[in-house]
C-alpha cells in the first residue's frame, strides 16, 4: 500500500496528459479524421511510400509471390517500427508508462493477472499487432513482465490480432455477410481473446503448481 502511495505522489499531471496522448495516438480513433486532428494517429503519422508514376504501385510494388515479396512486406514495417520506438522513448521520458501502470492495473489484473504497464500495449493491440509486439518484448526485457505474464498477454495479442483495424479494413466481406454489427463482432472477439489468455493463464498456473 505505501508502494503504491508513493508512486501515485511521483505522478504528475504531465504525465496523465501524456498516457491520454499516446493512448488516443494508438487507439486509431483519429485515423479517418480530417484536418490537423489527424495527426493523433500512428498510422497518419507513420505515412506511406509515395506512388511510381501512373503504375498506382508504391515502392513494395504489386503481384509479388514468395520469399521476395515477403521481404519487401518486412520492410514495409521498419519504417513504423523505428518511428514508434522514438515514439516510445519520448513517452516514456514524459511518465506515460507510470501513470499507465497506476491506471491499467485495476483493469488488467483481475482480467489477465498482468501489471498495468501493458496497459498501453494493450490499447494498441486493437490496431495493430506490431507495435505491441514490440512493447511487449521490451516490457520483458525491463523485466517489468515475467516469462509467464509475456506468454499470457502474447496469447490475448494472438488470437484475433488487431482485431479492430483487420475486421474494418481486411474483413469487409465477411461484414457484408455477417447478421449482427460490426460493434457486437468486435465484442465477441474480444471476449474470445481474454478467455483463450485465461487458458493459458489456467494451464501455466496448473503446471506450477504440479511442479
Amino acid at each position: 500500500m505505501e508502494k503504491n502511495t508513493e508512486q501515485k505522489e511521483k505522478i504528475g499531471i504531465g504525465a496523465w496528459i501524456a498516457l491520454i496522448f499516446l493512448i488516443l495516438i494508438l487507439s486509431g480513433a483519429f485515423r479517418t479524421a480530417e484536418g490537423p486532428i489527424k495527426v493523433l494517429d500512428f498510422t497518419n503519422l507513420s505515412g506511406s511510400f509515395g506512388r511510381i508514376g501512373d503504375t498506382g504501385a508504391n515502392l513494395i510494388g504489386s503481384g509479388g509471390t514468395g520469399a521476395k515479396d515477403g521481404f519487401m512486406a518486412g520492410f514495409n514495417l521498419i519504417p513504423p517500427v523505428m518511428f514508434f520506438c522514438g515514439l516510445l522513448a519520448v513517452f516514456e521520458e514524459l511518465g506515460a508508462f507510470k501513470a499507465s501502470d497506476v491506471l491499467f492495473r485495476p483493469l488488467l489484473r483481475p482480467l489477465m493477472g498482468i501489471p498495468g504497464k501493458c496497459g498501453i500495449a494493450f490499447v494498441s493491440s486493437f490496431t495493430g499487432s506490431d507495435v505491441a509486439a514490440v512493447m511487449t518484448r521490451d516490457l520483458y526485457d525491463a523485466g517489468d513482465i515475467t516469462d509467464d505474464e509475456r506468454t499470457i498477454f502474447t496469447a490475448y495479442q494472438y488470437a484475433g490480432s488487431a482485431c479492430i483495424n483487420n475486421t474494418i479494413t481486411g474483413g469487409a466481406p465477411l461484414v457484408a455477410i455477417c447478421p449482427v454489427a460490426l460493434g457486437p463482432c468486435i465484442v465477441i472477439m474480444f471476449v474470445c481473446k481474454l478467455v483463450g489468455a485465461n487458458i493459458v493463464r489456467l494451464v501455466l498456473r496448473l503446471k506450477k503448481n504440479k511442479g
